[in-house]
C-alpha cells in the first residue's frame, strides 16, 4: 500500500512555470517544445545533408510541417477531451490558449506528416527520406518536450512510494480528489524522457547497422515511441475519454505501433534495396556553382565552332618564346 511516510526521497517540481519579460509572459512549457524543434531541425539536417541533400533544404520542410503539426496537436487534444473545452460551466475560449497546455503528440505526428509531405513536394526530397533522417531528432525533441509538463505539474501518473516520487504542489488543479497532501505520484514525464532518449541512440544504432531506409527507419521509431507510451498512458491519473476500457491516447499508442509494423513490413517488399538519392528524380540538388545546362541557355556558349585557321595560329602564339 501507499504511504506517504514510508517514501525515502522525492523528485521535486519546479516552483514557476512562466517569467515575464516586459509585458511578455515566457512559459517554460513552451520553451521545451521551442528547443525540441531547433535540436531536431539541427539534427534532421546534418542527417539528411549526409545524405546528399542541400544543406538546410529541411528549414524550407519545416515552414509547414511545424505550424500545421502545432495545429493538429491542438485540435487532436481538444477532441480527445471535449469535457475541458465544451459544456455548462467551461470556457470554450480556452481551446484556443495553448500556452496553458494540451498539445498531443500523435495529432502532432498527423499534422507534421501532412505538412512535411507538403514540403517535400515543394523540394524535391523523398518524402521517406526525410522521416528517416528526421526520426532520431524527432524522438529527442519529444524527450525535451517532456520537461514542459513537469514544469506545469501536470500529466503525472499514479500514487507511488518509489524512491524517485514526484512532489507535485498542493492544492492543485490536477490533484486527485480524496488523496492527502503529501502523496507522490509516478514521474510520467521522466519515464518518457529516459525511454525517447535511450531511443534515440537505438535509432541511430539501427540506422547505421542496417542502412534503414525508404521509411524503415521511422517505423521503427513509431514502434519504439509507441510502445513506450502504452505504458506511460496507463498510469497516468488525468482525466481523458474512456473506450473499451482504455484511455485515448492508449488506443491512439496501439494504433503507432501497428502502423509502424505495417509501414516497416509493406517498405521492406516494395524496397528491397536501398535509395540512390534523397531526391526525386529530376529534382537532384547539384550544389553551388553547377551548371545545369539541360534546364537553361544561360551559361551554354552557342557561338560557332573556332576554324582551323584560328587554332593554328592559337598554337604558334603557345609555343613562341617568351
Amino acid at each position: 500500500m501507499f504511504s506517504p511516510a514510508s517514501v525515502l526521497t522525492s523528485i521535486p517540481s519546479p516552483d514557476v512555470s512562466s517569467f515575464d519579460i516586459g509585458p511578455l509572459t515566457i512559459h517554460f512549457y513552451a520553451l521545451c517544445i521551442l528547443a525540441g524543434i531547433v535540436v531536431a531541425t539541427l539534427l534532421t539536417n546534418y542527417r539528411l545533408t549526409k545524405r546528399g541533400a542541400e544543406p538546410w533544404v529541411v528549414v524550407d520542410i519545416a515552414l509547414l510541417a511545424v505550424p500545421i503539426a502545432i495545429i493538429a496537436a491542438r485540435i487532436f487534444h481538444v477532441v480527445t477531451h471535449p469535457g475541458f473545452y465544451f459544456g455548462d460551466g467551461k470556457d470554450i475560449w480556452a481551446i484556443f490558449r495553448i500556452w496553458e497546455g494540451g498539445i498531443a503528440i500523435y495529432g502532432a505526428l498527423i499534422g507534421g506528416a501532412v505538412g512535411a509531405w507538403l514540403g517535400c513536394r515543394w523540394t524535391g526530397i523523398r518524402f521517406w527520406s526525410f522521416a528517416d533522417a528526421l526520426a532520431p531528432g524527432l524522438l529527442l525533441a519529444q524527450a525535451l518536450g517532456r520537461f514542459g509538463n513537469w514544469f506545469n505539474q501536470e500529466l503525472f501518473g499514479l500514487p507511488t512510494d518509489l524512491p524517485w516520487g514526484l512532489e507535485i504542489d498542493y492544492p492543485n488543479a490536477a490533484w486527485p480528489a480524496g488523496l492527502p497532501e503529501g502523496t507522490l505520484f509516478h514521474p510520467t514525464f521522466l519515464y518518457e524522457v529516459v525511454w525517447n532518449t535511450l531511443g534515440v541512440l537505438v535509432l541511430l544504432w539501427a540506422g547505421h547497422k542496417f542502412r534503414l531506409q525508404w521509411g524503415r527507419l521511422f517505423a521503427l521509431y513509431l514502434v519504439w515511441y509507441s510502445a513506450g507510451r502504452i505504458v506511460w498512458e496507463s498510469i497516468r491519473i488525468d482525466p481523458s475519454e474512456i473506450y473499451l476500457g482504455l484511455r485515448t491516447n492508449v488506443w491512439a499508442a496501439i494504433f503507432g505501433v501497428l502502423v509502424g509494423l505495417v509501414i516497416f513490413v509493406v517498405q521492406t517488399r516494395r524496397h528491397p534495396g536501398f535509395e540512390h538519392s534523397p531526391y526525386v528524380a529530376g529534382r537532384e540538388w547539384t550544389g553551388n556553382g553547377a551548371v545545369q545546362s539541360q534546364d537553361t541557355d544561360d551559361f551554354v556558349d552557342v557561338s560557332a565552332p573556332p576554324t582551323s585557321e584560328a587554332l593554328e595560329g592559337a598554337a604558334t602564339s603557345t609555343d613562341s618564346p617568351k
